[in-house]
């Protein structure tokens, strides 16, 4: 089982990014895929989640109107669109995938916002 996170990177105040998590050796269809992150110095914290269906999302909100997240579950992966970066936003985004008994975690991506 395996979650791998993409497209972490330096973007200036303002800018965007697009995060995605590519899961293989299981199907993500019936998992409730999570993003969290984590700055140095504070706890791992949830940043949007999504249901199996896609039809309902969650968000902190300190990101609510700028993070979207998705999935494709034809394609295995997980997206989260970051618009309006802040400098508060820098940590290492994390992907989850939760069904019943199993929980699953990829290694992380780094993500800087710094002029």
């Amino acid at each position: 089982v395996k979650l791998v996170e993409s497209g972490g990177g330096l973007v200036q105040p303002g800018g965007s990014l697009r995060l995605s998590c590519t899961a293989s050796r299981f199907t993500i269809s019936r998992y409730y895929m999570s993003w969290y992150r984590q700055a140095p110095g504070k706890e791992r914290e949830l940043v949007a989640a999504i249901s199996g269906t896609g039809r309902t999302t969650t968000y902190a909100d300190s990101v609510k109107d700028r993070f979207t997240i998705s999935r494709d579950n034809d394609q295995n992966t997980v997206a989260l669109q970051m618009n309006s970066l802040k400098p508060e936003d820098t940590a290492v985004y994390y992907c989850n995938a939760k069904y019943m008994n199993n929980n699953y975690w990829g290694q992380g991506t780094q993500v800087t916002v710094s002029s």
